[in-house]
């Protein structure tokens, strides 16, 4: 059986400035009607910067959908359209005051694909060197740079659960394994 969902309509319900929500009716695969209730999202980047001794550069900042203060790569919202590792390096130093002479890509996720068309890409970023802070005007953070075991073991006693995080972490030390020992 092929299990796909033909779209017989699409309604756009919301345009908001970060995201659009619609909704549509779809034909199942079994061929009854189904509703689907979808967010267009243009996507995001997340960067797993490592530093020249080995520290992870993290950022704390409030996010008032989970009601709490969370420790996460830096990473940032795409422009519709834009390239992602242009993103990606706009946003690290935006987040961080961090450069990197290299970038190298960790693939993409998806987020909520059960709701969200959104695509999150992910970096390494390495040979960091000094740029500048400026963070949106709305977005307060802290930066902070930890060891590589103090991150897995922040992952592994469930302190640190974005999922951008986690991911990037586990495909970044894959990379390395051969150049640290974690």
């Amino acid at each position: 059986m092929v299990f796909n969902e033909k779209t017989i309509t699409s309604e756009k319900k919301f345009e908001g400035r970060i995201f659009d929500v619609r909704v549509e009716t779809v034909e199942l695969p079994d061929g009854k009607t189904g509703y689907r209730e979808l967010v267009d999202h243009p996507g995001g980047v997340g960067i797993l910067a490592i530093t020249n001794d080995n520290k992870i550069i993290m950022v704390s900042q409030y996010r008032k959908a989970v009601e709490k203060e969370l420790l996460e790569i830096p990473a940032g919202k795409l422009e519709r359209g834009e390239d992602p590792l242009e993103c990606g390096i706009r946003e690290l130093e935006e987040e961080t005051g961090y450069k990197a002479k290299e970038f190298i890509p960790l693939g993409y996720l998806y987020p909520s694909p059960g709701f969200a068309n959104e695509t999150t890409y992910l970096f390494l970023a390495k040979g960091l060197y000094t740029g500048k802070v400026n963070p949106d005007e709305d977005e307060y953070l802290d930066i902070l740079e930890y060891d590589i075991h103090e991150v897995w073991d922040k992952i592994m006693a469930n302190e640190i659960t974005d999922a951008k995080t986690v991911i990037a972490f586990f495909k970044g030390m894959t990379i390395l394994k051969n150049k640290l020992e974690f």
